[in-house]
């Protein structure tokens, strides 16, 4: 229903990077760079692990193993969902469907081919960690947003669609967490934020003390 579909509340999250980006972020939080990687899992945005600092430096620190960044560490983000793009909610994932279709049909007009998630080498699992059909599939509906191009948006519930300010998606990835579980290691809710004024501050997270 339109009534509950903006997320007002205060979050936290966590963005793994190096320690240099954590202390630019905290020191300068006015200059905040967007990922722009046709892989990216939710689109174009600034990306963040929803209330999991632990996934967050998981991922830096798998960074530094590949050599992309040198001292791995985690910024902590207070920021607001706002209109958001749930895919956790039936409302928006039945969006995606409409422009996928929309894109494959503008893609073999113009006689290009459709992207596809793929895996990364020796990956045991099958995450599809490079996730450049998604990527450009919510590429594309914001695209059609911003040109007033939209399909059967009675039918979801929104007249006319507006630019989603954050994306937010549950994952399951990195395999079972014990033979035959239907739990997996890396399960995870990513956001992306795409307006950066929903980003209210970052802080340099502390470690529990001892309480009473």
């Amino acid at each position: 229903m339109i009534i509950y579909r903006n997320r007002p509340n205060l979050t936290i999250g966590f963005h793994g990077c190096d320690e240099s980006v954590r202390n630019q972020l905290v020191n300068n939080p006015n200059f905040v760079k967007s990922s722009q990687e046709t892989y990216d899992w939710l689109g174009n945005g600034f990306y963040l692990w929803e209330n999991n600092y632990e996934r967050a430096f998981q991922w830096a620190k798998d960074k530094q193993e590949r050599k992309t960044l040198t001292t791995p560490s985690v910024v902590g983000v207070v920021y607001l969902l706002d209109n958001c793009l749930d895919l956790t909610d039936a409302t928006f994932i039945n969006l995606l469907p409409d422009y996928y279709e929309l894109l494959k049909e503008d893609l073999k007009i113009s006689g290009k081919t459709l992207p596809q998630n793929k895996d990364l080498p020796k990956d045991q699992y099958h995450d599809l960690i490079l996730r450049e059909l998604d990527c450009a599939v919510i590429e594309y509906l914001h695209q059609k947003i911003e040109e007033k191009i939209t399909k059967d948006t009675v039918k979801h519930g929104f007249s006319p669609l507006t630019p989603f300010d954050t994306i937010r998606g549950i994952f399951t990835e990195g395999g079972p967490v014990y033979e035959g579980a239907g739990i997996q290691s890396k399960n995870h809710i990513q956001v992306c934020i795409r307006n950066l004024n929903c980003i209210k501050g970052f802080f340099i997270p502390r470690e529990e003390t001892p309480f009473p």
